[in-house]
């Protein structure tokens, strides 16, 4: 009955150690993420600031275009993260000798590593959860405020004796601006005809006006010369208006593949290789970005990896990590072994970030890098049965 009684002690304690440090990993990791990831939105919102400054965009664009990049950024730093707050916490557990009390307690470091392997898992699935489904589409959500943001700004981007250009086929000078804001000798390029022809307007002066929502240029006094197919027409007027609102910022507002939701681009790269079948391309023209292009097929399949690949080696960063028990502050190599491990995480994390350029349209190699995570986790499980058995602990 006492050896039933200890066997459970024994059970009940495990747990609570291992919560413990599963928690403190956890707090850890949170902690180091958002703090890191803050800094540099915060870095970057200034220079999202060309939005507003440059080109003609509201604030409103401007705060959820910045609030929906944090996202992005917190998953770029999920990796880095990783590592150092299992890395910390396990060494401060050995500055402390509480490690050792763990070990001596009669916890063996093999059901150690299982552990947090297992619970390594939990950070796999959240990373997998952020890369293919809230980045993309928080990355999208960001794009449609500047797709359907109309200039705001864009009386305000205006400088005398400049020509301006930051809306697409369209560029303004003008002489000077009133204290009424009138301006005065306008000038006007208009390339947006759809026939490869322009327009000028030349016109004495001017003011903005908004009506019903939209930015108009009365003109006053001038007259627009149209150029169609080498065939020149001129008009005077006394008053005409020219309605800026039909005109878009030179922002990109095409959605790129990063931004193209995950089953898209699976289901592109299934179309593509004829793996499910597209009656009359009816699929295919609906996925945006959807190219048998060379290159274009590359970054979608470089992008799938990114998404769902690349998570996978967040065990792999914990198994890292773990490489720490496998000595107590103690030894006289311990230190050395110390600076091995933290460069051996470092580097690792670098590879992660550019192992996506291994990614090509060749099926086999494509295959080959997909296979790596799991050769990588296979070596490092192999090395520490093998240290463990070698030093019987």
């Amino acid at each position: 009955m006492s050896a039933i009684y200890d066997l459970n002690y024994n059970i009940s304690m495990k747990k609570i150690v291992y919560r413990k440090l599963a928690k403190d990993c956890t707090n850890f990791f949170l902690l180091t993420t958002f703090t890191i990831s803050t800094i540099i939105w915060v870095l970057q919102a200034v220079n999202y600031l060309d939005f507003v400054i440059e080109d003609g965009h509201g604030f409103f664009v401007y705060f959820n275009y910045t609030m929906l990049s944090f996202p992005k950024i917190f998953s770029k730093i999920y990796p880095f993260a990783i590592f150092l707050a299992f890395s910390y916490i396990l060494l401060e557990y050995e500055d402390k000798n509480e490690l050792v009390i763990f070990w001596n307690f009669g916890i063996k470091k093999i059901d150690f590593i299982n552990f947090f392997i297992k619970f390594s898992f939990v950070f796999v699935l959240l990373s997998l959860l952020l890369n293919a489904l809230i980045v993309p589409y928080s990355q999208d959500k960001a794009r449609s405020f500047i797709r359907s943001s109309d200039l705001d700004f864009f009386e305000s981007m205006l400088k005398p004796r400049k020509f301006i250009d930051i809306v697409n086929n369209l560029t303004i000078y003008f002489d000077k601006k009133k204290e009424n804001g009138e301006l005065r000798n306008i000038f006007l390029h208009d390339q947006s005809n759809v026939d490869g022809g322009y327009q000028t307007t030349i016109a004495q002066y001017g003011r903005f006006e908004t009506r019903n929502y939209k930015k108009i240029l009365v003109l006053y006094n001038g007259k627009t010369i149209n150029s169609i197919n080498g065939k020149n027409s001129e008009f005077k007027f006394t008053k005409t208006d020219f309605n800026i609102s039909n005109f878009s910022s030179i922002t990109i507002t095409q959605q790129k593949i990063k931004e193209t939701s995950t089953i898209k681009l699976i289901q592109c790269v299934l179309i593509v290789n004829n793996l499910i079948i597209d009656i009359d391309g009816k699929l295919y023209n609906k996925i945006r970005n959807c190219s048998t292009d060379f290159e274009d097929l590359k970054n979608i399949y470089e992008e799938i990896y990114s998404r769902l690949i690349k998570p996978l080696y967040i065990s792999f960063l914990i198994a890292i990590s773990l490489l720490f028990i496998l000595k107590s502050k103690s030894d006289p190599t311990f230190r050395a072994s110390k600076l091995k491990i933290f460069s051996l995480g470092f580097l690792f994390t670098i590879f992660l970030e550019s192992s996506s350029k291994f990614i090509s349209i060749n099926i086999l190699q494509n295959l080959i890098v997909i296979l790596l995570p799991f050769l990588f986790m296979f070596m490092i499980y192999f090395y520490f049965l093998a240290v463990l058995k070698v030093n019987k602990i």
